[in-house]
């Protein structure tokens, strides 16, 4: 005798919109009927952004799901965050451990897909204060490297130049 149990998926977020973040293209995916056509590529530029957050208002989009590839999320998540949009980051990791997806447009509807029916879990954001606070400090230990390359870079050439620096001690 064979059992066989199913699971059946509600769609729990019926206003979901899914991006596949890209350097040059970003592919959104929006609810299907909310639009005549589902999936648009946009660009990457301010411009481009604001027409991303026009047309998921016009589509009724609530809730954006993105994948978070390196740093090209940043200026879109903000955009679409002071648009009013309530905006799931996503590892990019764990979105595509699913086979059979091949392209930037099946990507973006994937993600759509997953967070209309509540799959997909947000990656840490920490507050705007922390993120400035942050930026500041990555900031400063970047100044700190570059000037102790520079300083090496000198000590080189001076040695090559058969030149010493004596220090004096008291």
């Amino acid at each position: 005798m064979e059992v066989r149990a199913s699971v059946e998926l509600n769609r729990n977020n019926e206003h979901a919109a899914g991006i596949d973040v890209g350097g040059e293209r970003h592919y959104v995916a929006v609810p299907p009927g909310s639009s005549e056509h589902p999936r648009r590529e946009f660009g990457v530029l301010t411009k481009d952004l604001y027409a991303i957050a026009e047309w998921l208002k016009e589509c009724g989009v609530e809730t954006v799901a993105m994948e978070s590839t390196g740093v090209y999320w940043v200026p879109l998540y903000e955009v679409l965050e002071d648009q009013g949009f309530k905006v799931k980051l996503v590892d990019a990791r764990k979105v595509k451990n699913v086979t059979g997806r091949k392209t930037d447009v099946l990507d973006c509807q994937w993600v759509q897909q997953l967070e209309s029916y509540g799959l997909l879990q947000a990656a840490y954001r920490p507050t705007d204060e922390i993120v400035v606070l942050r930026s500041y400090v990555r900031q400063r230990e970047m100044l700190v490297k570059s000037a102790a390359i520079h300083i090496q870079h000198m000590q080189k050439a001076l040695q090559q130049m058969n030149l010493r620096l004596l220090t004096f001690r008291q």
